[in-house]
């Protein structure tokens, strides 16, 4: 997350969707005093300033908070009036890379542990990750401590280059995307089975339809 007092910004990550290559190019851009909240470079040098605040926000502060997690930090009036973004993608290409991150990692979670044990279909079919997706959606990762969507742009992450527009417009010049975290896994489609692409199909039934996403996207 980075929240721009000085721009009028706030630039939510939702995991797995590009969000770390996006985060890295806004904070080269950053101001002083420009709260980064995450794991680029510029943001763990500025973690003693994140520690500081973490006694004031309703929930936790990290690079994956959600606008409700920082009331505390801003009202809800103040968030309604930044420019809120963040980036979304394809939920059949965005599980699959979440799968195939969860297998890499060592550290103890539930989703490391079942995606470290259990081929794909397994892992999606698991009760765990289909109940969490089912929550996630972006809505709830745009959703401010005063139970309303505050969204002012949701950038599709196959769409960048077009939908990013409203964005170098508020910040008076465009940026270029570092590509960061990509994997050799190759097309998402062939990791599924009829089954497991209905469950994405059920548990991002949300995101799917508001955002026009396909499990074939040339259909």
């Amino acid at each position: 997350m980075i929240l721009s007092r000085e721009r009028g910004y706030i630039f939510v990550h939702i995991p797995k969707t590009g969000g770390t290559s996006l985060a890295q190019a806004l904070e080269g851009r950053a101001t002083a005093t420009d709260i980064l909240i995450g794991d680029t470079p510029k943001a763990r040098r500025r973690r003693g300033r994140v520690a500081r605040l973490r006694g004031q926000a309703r929930g936790r502060l990290w690079k994956h908070s959600t606008l409700s997690d920082i009331d505390g930090l801003l009202t809800p009036p103040e968030i309604a009036a930044m420019f809120t973004v963040t980036l979304v993608r394809n939920p059949w290409d965005r599980m699959v890379s979440y799968y195939t991150w969860a297998r890499a990692q060592r550290f103890d979670h539930p989703a490391v542990r079942l995606a470290r044990t259990r081929d794909f279909n397994g892992f999606v079919a698991a009760p765990e990750i289909r109940a969490a997706w089912a929550a996630a959606h972006a809505r709830h990762y745009m959703t401010a401590a005063d139970g309303q969507e505050h969204a002012r742009l949701f950038i599709r992450l196959e769409a960048l280059a077009d939908d990013a527009a409203p964005l170098w417009q508020h910040l008076g010049f465009r940026l270029a995307l570092p590509r960061l975290n990509a994997s050799a896994r190759g097309d998402y489609r062939r990791y599924y089975s009829d089954r497991t692409a209905a469950i994405v199909a059920e548990v991002a039934a949300e995101d799917i339809a508001r955002f026009g996403y396909r499990f074939d996207p040339g259909e």
